[in-house]
C-alpha cells in the first residue's frame, strides 16, 4: 500500500518540528530555573553557538543506533499517520525528559568536586560502553566493506569488553540499560508508552556520557543540538526506516565514533582525577 503524502507523511513531519520547538522551550525554562537558584554555582549561559549545536547533533546521531533500529521496526509494524504521531510525540518527550533529568543532576552537583568527579567517572564508563556497542556494529558488517581496520577494531572491542564487564555490576545499577522489548499488539496508549520509554532510557544513558564535554561546549547549545539531532533522525526514519538504519550502522562511522568515545572517556578520567587532586591542574 502506497503511503499518502497527506496526512500520512505531512502531519507527522510537521509535528517533529513542533515537538522539537516545545522541547527547546522547556529546556530554556529549566535553565532559567536552575540559574535562578544558583546562589553559588556558575550560571549556565543561554547564548547559542552554532558549533555547540553542531556537536550536539553529530554526537546524538552517532549514539542513536539502538534507537534508530528499535523505532524503525516500530514504525514498520505500526503504520498509519495516527500511530506515527504517537511514536513521534513519545520518542521526542522521552528523549527530552531523559536529557533534562541528567542536565538537572549535573547542574546541582557540579560545584561539589567529589560528587562531580564521581559523575564524570560514571560518564566516562558510559562512553566506553557506547564505544563497545559501536564496534559491535563494525563486527556485524565484517567482510562487507573493502576498508580494513587492520585488527584494531577487534583488539579494541576485546579490551573494552573486559573493562565493561568488570564495571557492569556497578554501572548497571546507576544507568539503565536498553531492555524493553516490543511484544504483541498495542493501542495508541501502549504505543505511546513504549515509544516514550526507549528514548527516555537512551536519553539518560547517552546524555550522562556527554558530561566530559561540558567543559568545552555550552550546555544550552549542545542540548539544543541533541534535540535537533533527534528530530532529524525521526524525519529520516519516517521517510525511510530501512535506509536510515543502514546509514547509522555504517561500520566506518561506528569505528570513528568509537575511537572518539574512548578519547572522551580517557579525558573524563583525567578531569575526574584533577577534581579530587590525584592529578595536577
Amino acid at each position: 500500500m502506497r503511503t499518502r503524502f497527506f496526512p500520512d507523511q505531512l502531519v507527522p513531519l510537521v509535528l517533529t518540528f513542533v515537538v522539537c520547538g516545545i522541547a527547546i522551550f522547556i529546556l530554556f525554562g529549566e535553565i532559567l530555573a536552575l540559574n535562578f537558584f544558583a546562589f553559588t554555582r556558575e550560571l549556565i549561559k543561554l547564548h547559542i553557538r552554532l558549533a555547540d549545536v553542531f556537536v550536539g547533533i553529530t554526537i546524538y546521531l552517532k549514539t542513536s543506533i539502538d534507537f534508530a533500529i528499535f523505532i524503525g521496526r516500530l514504525m514498520s509494524k505500526y503504520q498509519g499517520w495516527k500511530n506515527r504521531i504517537m511514536i513521534e510525540i513519545g520518542t521526542a518527550l522521552g528523549n527530552a525528559l531523559g536529557t533534562l533529568a541528567i542536565l538537572f543532576i549535573w547542574d546541582i552537583f557540579r560545584e561539589v568536586r567529589f560528587l562531580m568527579a564521581i559523575m564524570i567517572t560514571v560518564a566516562a564508563f558510559v562512553l566506553l560502553r557506547l564505544a563497545e556497542e559501536g564496534l559491535e556494529h563494525v563486527k556485524d558488517e565484517e567482510g562487507k566493506y573493502k576498508l580494513s581496520f587492520g585488527g584494531t577494531a577487534h583488539l579494541l572491542e576485546k579490551t573494552l569488553s573486559s573493562i565493561n564487564k568488570a564495571v557492569a555490576p556497578v554501572l548497571n545499577r546507576l544507568i539503565p540499560s536498553l531492555s524493553i522489548q516490543d511484544n504483541g499488539e498495542k493501542g495508541y496508549r501502549g504505543l505511546f508508552i513504549l515509544a516514550f520509554s526507549i528514548p527516555f532510557i537512551l536519553g539518560l544513558d547517552d546524555f550522562a556520557g556527554y558530561i566530559p564535554l561540558f567543559n568545552i561546549v555550552n550546555v544550552f547549545g549542545f542540548a539544543i543540538g541533541v534535540f535537533i539531532g533527534h528530530m532529524i533522525l525521526n524525519i529520516f526514519l519516517f521517510l525511510s526506516p530501512n535506509r536510515t538504519i543502514q546509514v547509522v550502522k555504517n561500520p566506518i562511522i561506528s569505528f570513528v565514533g568509537s575511537i572518539a568515545f574512548v578519547a572522551l572517556a580517557i579525558w573524563g578520567f583525567v578531569e575526574a582525577a584533577k577534581l579530587i587532586g590525584l592529578v595536577a591542574h
